[in-house]
Formats: structure tokens, C-alpha cells, sequence
């Protein structure tokens, strides 16, 4: 059975940072491109980040880039994003994504950016 596992979500004051973490089973992660997207109230789902399989490249949104960093722990099945100097408007809910021949979400974490 597949599994992404999203956790790391929470209320943060705009400046501060949050890691999530994907937790992922069922399939062979390390042959996956994984991503983050984020799907804000009223708004459509974006692609936040993206790294490739193996962890040679990395792609990121323009409104996140030099805030937030994607990384991938193979050994671990786990995929994370690293978010600093959150801003109100990165208040979504988030998703973890895994892409091959098939496409696998998580159930999303709710990360608030407010004071």
C-alpha cells in the first residue's frame, strides 16, 4: 500500500521557519521525482519545489527561491522541505507528490504564516 506521510506543519510568525518531512512506502522511492506543492484557500495547487530522482537536480517557484530548500534522505524514504523567512502568503496546505510512471500525493499539512 502507498503512503506519503506529511508532517512539520504549524502556525509560524512571518520570519520564522518550519521543515516538513514526507514519509514515503510502498513503492521504490529512490527511482521517484518528488515534489512539494501547496494549494492556498480560493487558490489553485502549485508546484513549490522538485527534486529528481537520486537528488541531481532541484527546481523551485520563483515567489519561494533562496527561502526554501528541497532534499531527499534515499535511506530514509523521506523527502523535506526546509522553509525560512516565511512570509502570510505561504499560508497553505501542502502536499508531498511522487512521480514516475504513476503519480502518488500525501493527505497535506496545514503550515499557517501569521502574527
Amino acid at each position: 500500500q502507498v503512503q506519503l506521510v506529511e508532517l512539520g506543519g504549524g502556525l509560524v510568525q512571518p520570519g520564522g521557519s518550519l521543515r516538513l518531512s514526507c514519509a514515503a512506502s510502498g513503492f521504490i522511492f529512490s527511482s521517484y521525482a518528488m515534489s512539494w506543492y501547496r494549494q492556498a484557500p480560493g487558490l489553485e495547487r502549485e508546484l513549490v519545489a522538485s527534486i529528481s530522482s537520486l537528488g541531481g537536480s532541484t527546481n523551485y517557484a520563483d515567489s519561494v527561491k533562496g527561502r526554501f530548500t528541497i532534499s531527499r534522505d534515499d535511506a530514509k524514504n523521506t523527502v523535506y522541505l526546509q522553509m525560512n523567512s516565511l512570509k502570510p502568503e505561504d499560508t497553505a496546505v501542502y502536499y508531498c507528490h511522487a512521480r514516475q510512471l504513476r503519480v502518488y500525493w500525501g493527505q497535506g499539512t496545514q503550515v499557517t504564516v501569521s502574527s
